[in-house]
């Protein structure tokens, strides 16, 4: 059998003998399952208004939950199955939870950001963003999850945040040289995104 676009063979979350996750639609195609998502999660985020901390994983996992429940049967559930994508592994299920909990736990200590001047929340959330990425704590939809988690704590602390000046392919490049730790190509992103 093929592997799937993480890397997993025989994957308990698709139907068999797809790369196709699981979704409430009945989807079988990829294409068609990217475009639902796309739409049907551009519409949960229109209706889920803005919360104050405190932020934990569990408040994570519920933005994961309001945005893909009408596509996922899981959605909001930490995943069970170990995943990669390309060379990248991502966190060990078995690990997800504690380690989650963990980066939360710091934030909570850093008090989200709060005192935070501009250019050092630049390179604070460059990290944690670098950081979350790499738990990978959802099947699928951690990117538009975690954006979603970054706008809050942005807002919070008074500054204006907009992803439009992105392009994919930096993204993806910024995201890669976190899993070094390298936050250079993130912080820069960040650094275009949040407003003053």
């Amino acid at each position: 059998m093929a592997r799937d676009k993480y890397g997993v063979e025989h994957d308990p979350d698709c139907y068999p003998g797809t790369s196709v996750l699981i979704n409430h639609l009945n989807l079988r195609d990829d294409a068609a399952l990217s475009e639902a998502e796309i739409v049907l999660t551009l519409a949960a985020s229109e209706t889920l208004e803005f919360q104050l901390p405190p932020y934990d994983f569990t408040y994570l996992k519920r933005l994961h939950h309001h945005l893909f429940k009408a596509i996922y049967p899981w959605a909001g559930k930490v995943r069970s199955t170990d995943i990669s994508k390309g060379n990248t592994r991502f966190c060990t299920a078995s690990r997800i939870e504690p380690e989650g909990e963990r980066l939360f736990r710091q934030l909570a200590k850093q008090q989200w950001f709060a005192n935070a001047s501009r250019s050092q929340l630049i390179s604070d959330v460059a990290e944690y963003f670098g950081e979350l990425n790499m738990l990978h704590p959802f099947r699928e939809g951690n990117g538009r999850t975690l954006r979603l988690l970054f706008e809050h704590l942005i807002i919070n602390v008074g500054f204006e945040v907009d992803w439009t000046p992105i392009h994919q392919e930096e993204w993806i490049e910024a995201n890669i040289a976190a899993v070094d730790c390298d936050y250079t190509k993130m912080a820069m992103i960040f650094d275009r995104c949040i407003g003053e």
